[in-house]
């Protein structure tokens, strides 16, 4: 928000204070300044001067050739190309030397042949905006008021010597949307009641229910709705001190009426609309939901679509105005209107912010509906804006507001000890200084010596709870006079979780196998969020999501770190190992009533070379078995590999059907390892990639408890070898698991080393070869012993496969 520093010292008296002084008093009590701005700085030598004659330029067909009053003893020579200059105006004007908007300096030249001694300049050569400027001098120059004093310098009759304090409000401070509510806020930093001018309203004999019906279907929606009429009004443009407000504030002036709506929102932060009445085409006014199939042309000529979501204001029959957002065009005031029906209304927050957004409409009057306003003042801002209207639009204000619906406005009475805002604060304070913190605020209140009963006006609706006072108190006082102290109590050592440890773990071995850790986005699209997953799970959609890119908590991790494997690929950096630690989010309720599950997975992508080629060795890709190596190599650490195994992945449509297996943690599906399907990897245009994802809660609470000391045998170990010929749909994991159970105790490892499928084999079938490693730790064991196991061994595999040994 953009605050005038004359403006507020038309409420308070702060000629003692430069506006610099005062945004660094304002940082000091919580109210963020982001700069102090003076528009007229870095522009010199620009002054008033009167158009005395204007001829056409005998060389051209839109310039004009004009002597100009600058406030000496001769007239000045100036070529001007604006299609709105004439004889008989005041203009701004930049004289041969001087400076305007973008450090452009201005000198004497000619223009067709002419000398021109300097420029006319419209607003936007001085700085303005263009969104800012009024419509009728958009194209031209700008006309200065008829007082203006020839040879003065023009910035005075803009208000550009003015300086303006711009503020970043938090939504926790709308009250300080407005110049009353950071004029009480100035007040209390200098112990200043606020002094506001009201006007007198003079209303007619005619009631102004005579003339309109007003009714709201759902007092949630408009908890407050009022009209009232002003009739025999003269559309006109603003007079030039209320330009120069708006225009400072970021405003476009339009005309007097509207003009006036925005003044008020500015000075009470109540948002007013102004309808031309005669052109509501009804005597009736209905505040309700939009429904369905229902359109409405806005002031900005778009054809809007409305739902049952959004507030209308209806003549009975049809929206004239979207409520909160933006009036309709076919009732906005006109040059011929003659009769206003001007709106105050309090409107359900959630709902102005979906409409805002659904439409992409955001403006001053529905940031202040969203984040609230005062409502005491409802009435009081509508009665002020009719009583403007009428001082300088003319006119007669009917006697009474229609009233839809009302709220009443009341203090709210919050407690609070002197003890407890010195405990809080770490201070010291009197009762008498945080009186006086009190008084200034605006608070009435009554104290029994220590304890406070305060009223709390409705102009301050974020203060309800001891909290709000005691941090209403340390911003008076001053956050940079509160004392620094150091925290009373015991400190206690701080020390990780278990989980916290094996996730340690379990990072230090990835990055030691050569895996950088990725951060991606939690929200993804709904086509992504469904890939990967091993479970069954309802998206989870945000109502209102920033982009549609992101627009959905993810399903898994692996599509964001695909996205960061394309990121480096299209880099040319393609050699990749990243891996993720992170929540992912499930959904098996309704979505609208239940918070989704959350899971901590860990997952990880390989791409490129294992191995790069050097003198002495050659060139290794990445292949499944680098990625089944790395969670072996996990799953030995978390002592948790007897219990793990592989199961061919036959259902997931995002991973190789060759190249892929579920991974099983007892009877538990924890994950999956295997190569992004090439249709996948084409869709994320990389190249061949191989992935991984586990369930890590469900790892570590495996492996809790589980690691212990088990010291190296001091007696030999025995290897015997194994080969056979099985079906070649009998999986690997298959074989060992049965060789495991059938081996006995003494099995202390076995590998595979050999497969083989081709000559001499019989179609169908596969040469599969083991190592088999057996340890006694408390004895040698014996041949009769390991050969025993063999023949358990043995049998149990032809048993279960029909395996011919070799």
């Amino acid at each position: 928000m953009l605050v005038s520093y004359k403006w507020l010292n038309e409420y308070l008296d702060l000629s003692k204070v430069t506006a610099k002084e005062l945004a660094d008093q304002m940082s000091l009590t919580g109210i963020e300044v982001e700069a102090v701005t003076r528009p007229m700085d870095g522009m010199k030598k620009i002054v008033v001067g009167e158009v005395k004659e204007c001829v056409p330029h005998p060389d051209s067909d839109h310039l004009s050739i004009c002597q100009v009053d600058i406030g000496e003893e001769e007239l000045s020579q100036i070529v001007c190309g604006a299609p709105n200059v004439k004889a008989g105006i005041k203009v701004i004007v930049a004289l041969p030397g001087s400076r305007i908007a973008g450090n452009v300096k201005i000198k004497k030249g000619k223009m067709r042949g002419q000398v021109s001694n300097g420029m006319i300049c419209s607003l936007q050569e001085i700085g303005y905006a263009d969104n800012v400027i009024p419509k009728e001098y958009s194209e031209g120059i700008q006309y200065l008021p008829e007082d203006a004093v020839c040879g003065d310098q023009a910035f005075k009759y803009l208000d550009m010597d003015d300086d303006l304090i711009e503020l970043s409000i938090t939504p926790n401070r709308a009250d300080a949307l407005s110049m009353r509510g950071v004029a009480y806020e100035v007040g209390a930093i200098y112990r200043q009641t606020p002094q506001f001018k009201d006007l007198p309203l003079v209303e007619s004999n005619q009631l102004a229910s005579d003339k309109i019906k007003v009714s709201v279907e759902d007092t949630n929606d408009a908890p407050s709705y009022q009209i009232r009429i002003i009739e025999n009004v003269k559309i006109a443009p603003s007079p030039q001190w209320l330009q120069n407000r708006l225009m400072n504030a970021g405003i476009r002036p339009i005309n007097n009426v509207v003009d006036v709506t925005n003044y008020v929102l500015m000075l009470f932060g109540q948002p007013l609309h102004a309808f031309d009445y005669d052109r509501l085409n009804s005597q009736e006014i209905v505040v309700r939901r939009a429904k369905a199939g229902e359109t409405l042309v806005t002031l900005d000529d778009e054809t809007r679509e409305l739902t049952p979501e959004q507030i209308v204001i209806t003549n009975g029959k049809e929206p004239v105005a979207l409520a909160g957002v933006m009036g309709g065009r076919d009732s906005e005031i006109i040059e011929s209107t003659t009769t206003v029906a001007l709106e105050s209304a309090l409107f359900e927050p959630i709902a102005i912010r979906k409409a805002s957004k659904a439409f992409n409409l955001r403006s001053e009057s529905s940031a202040r509906f969203e984040k609230g306003i005062n409502r005491a003042t409802v009435s009081q801002a509508c009665d002020f804006a009719a009583a403007m209207i009428q001082q300088l639009a003319g006119g007669e204000v009917l006697a009474g507001a229609v009233v839809g619906s009302s709220v009443d406005a009341k203090d709210v009475t919050v407690a609070v000890k002197l003890e407890r805002i010195n405990q809080y604060l770490g201070t010291d304070l009197t009762v008498d200084q945080v009186d006086e913190i009190f008084t200034a605020l605006g608070f009435i209140f009554e104290r029994n010596e220590t304890s406070y009963q305060v009223n709390v006006p409705p102009r301050r609706w974020d203060i309800s709870i001891e909290a709000d006072l005691i941090e209403e108190v340390a911003r008076i006082y001053g956050y940079n006079q509160l004392p620094s102290t150091l925290p009373s109590g015991e400190t206690v050592a701080g020390s990780l979780t278990p989980e916290q440890k094996a996730l340690r773990k379990i990072r230090t071995l990835l990055e030691g196998d050569g895996l950088n850790e990725a951060i991606s986005y939690a929200l993804t699209t709904e086509e992504k969020s469904k890939q990967f997953t091993f479970k069954d799970s309802i998206v989870t959609r945000l109502d209102w999501p920033m982009t549609e890119d992101r627009s959905v908590l993810r399903m898994n991790l692996i599509s964001g770190l695909l996205d960061d494997v394309q990121y480096n690929v299209a880099r040319r950096n393609t050699q990749i190992a990243l891996y993720e630690v992170g929540r992912v989010f499930y959904q098996n309720e309704n979505p609208k009533k239940n918070l989704p599950l959350e899971e901590n997975h860990i997952a990880f992508a390989l791409s490129g070379q294992w191995q790069t080629k050097d003198w002495q060795t050659a060139n290794e890709k990445v292949d499944f078995y680098h990625a089944k190596g790395i969670l072996d190599q996990l799953f030995e650490k978390l002592s948790v590999a007897d219990e793990i195994r592989y199961q061919r992945a036959q259902n997931m449509k995002d991973l190789h059907p060759g190249r892929s297996a579920y991974i099983y943690l007892g009877e538990e599906l924890i994950g999956f390892v295997g190569q992004v399907h090439p249709t996948t990897a084409k869709d994320y245009d990389i190249p061949e990639t191989y992935v991984a994802e586990l369930n890590v809660e469900a790892l570590i609470a495996a492996s809790f408890g589980k690691f212990s000391f088990k010291p190296v045998s001091k007696f030999p170990s025995m290897s015997r070898d194994i080969a056979m010929l099985v079906s070649e749909k009998i999986s690997n994991q298959e074989v060992v698991s049965v060789i495991k159970q059938a081996a006995g105790r003494f099995l202390s490892d076995v590998a595979i080393f050999d497969v083989y499928q081709g000559k001499n084999i019989d179609l169908g079938f596969k040469s599969l070869a083991y190592s088999l490693t057996f340890t006694n730790p408390e004895a040698t064991l014996t041949d009769e012993e390991v050969n025993k196991a063999m023949e358990k061994v043995t049998k149990a595999l032809t048993e279960n496969f029909l395996a011919i040994i070799r």
